[in-house]
């Protein structure tokens, strides 16, 4: 069906197109036996595909990225759809409308996209109120729910990690998890927040403030350099983070088999191989001590299975849903199954850090 759903979608304005197919996922979230029947259809149920990380379980380890459902208008569609886990976001403290239109492009002959959205939601308090809605409505869901934190525009960086404070004290009670976003290019001056001083000061307050009542976990930049990358894990083990996605989007348009002009965050196919460089510098790094959910240019079974192998416990997909359609989870998971020939996918995850080549060669 989407085959044929996709190039009527692909001839309206991007955004525009995305609002749309949120709009009717929002509607169907709220129609309990029709979503019961996308569920049957879509929804690969197996308990090989089970994974635990971070304290929680995973019905699967295929999940959807921030920025698709930045404000849980569509909660309930995600886990019908295949999804294993759900982050919404990001969040900040204030709403806040993003940057000027157009601000979302595709590529499709590169199957990527290119975003400046710049954090448009409707802030931490409206999104908390739609969460206990939500959970008053219709009780808990039943995949992991994690919120990505950003910080506000309006506030100054030195200001920052009580932005940030303010936004995860709000949703405390609804995440499973949370994620600190430092590293979106599309606000100004965030990704200073990545520096080891600024970075120090965040995760100390907002690790401080949760004292371990639910796991934290930060997404990090494809664009750091191995150095960076360091100084971030030193953080990360200091403060007891849970985990760390890697990677956001890229400024970086090396990728691409044809120059593109737009300015923002690169996604999709062209960032699959720096996505894959970072996962396995920071399986070597951490040897196993911390949980990598790894994105950026994953579409196929086999992209699954060699991020799973090169030391990720979980995946998270975004622009590969645009290309592919809402079958992708299903037949990521069933592709996972064949590629285990039937083992637990959990079982295989236990694995020593893959040796790599000297970082220095890929010139970061």
């Amino acid at each position: 069906m989407y085959a044929f759903l996709r190039p009527w979608l692909f001839r309206q304005d991007p955004e525009t197109a995305h609002d749309r197919v949120l709009e009717g996922l929002a509607w169907l979230a709220r129609r309990g036996p029709l979503l019961r029947l996308v569920q049957r259809l879509f929804s690969l149920q197996d308990e090989r595909l089970e994974v635990e990380a971070f304290g929680l379980r995973f019905p699967n380890p295929v999940g959807l990225a921030a920025g698709l459902d930045k404000n849980a208008l569509a909660l309930r569609a995600w886990p019908a759809l295949g999804f294993g886990f759900v982050e919404i976001g990001s969040v900040t403290a204030l709403a806040q409308p993003g940057n000027p239109k157009p601000r979302l492009f595709r590529l499709p002959q590169e199957e990527a996209l290119v975003n400046r959205m710049g954090f448009n939601n409707d802030g931490a308090e409206a999104l908390a109120q739609r969460l206990a809605a939500w959970q008053q409505a219709y009780g808990k869901l039943p995949v992991p729910l994690g919120i990505n934190l950003g910080k506000s525009k309006a506030a100054p960086l030195e200001e920052a990690a009580q932005d940030y404070l303010r936004s995860l004290a709000l949703l405390l009670p609804y995440g499973d998890y949370f994620v600190v976003n430092v590293s979106s290019p599309n606000t100004p001056g965030l990704r200073r927040l990545q520096e080891k001083e600024l970075l120090a000061e965040l995760l100390g307050t907002l690790s401080g403030f949760l004292q371990g009542r639910k796991p934290l976990l930060l997404k990090i930049s494809p664009d750091l350099t191995w150095p960076q990358i360091d100084e971030v894990l030193e953080l990360a083990e200091r403060f007891g983070l849970s985990g760390l996605i890697a990677t956001n989007t890229t400024t970086q348009r090396e990728g691409l088999k044809t120059p593109y002009p737009e300015e923002g965050g690169l996604s999709g196919r062209p960032l699959a191989q720096r996505s894959l460089e970072v996962l396995r510098y920071l399986n070597k790094q951490l040897g196993g001590r911390m949980p990598i959910v790894s994105v950026g240019g994953i579409f196929t079974p086999k992209d699954v299975w060699e991020r799973l192998e090169q030391g990720a416990t979980l995946v998270q997909v975004y622009t590969a849903l645009v290309y592919r359609g809402p079958s992708l989870p299903k037949q990521l998971c069933r592709g996972l199954l064949h590629l285990s020939e039937g083992a637990p996918i959990g079982g295989l995850l236990n694995r020593p850090a893959i040796p790599e080549a000297d970082p220095k060669q890929h010139g970061y």
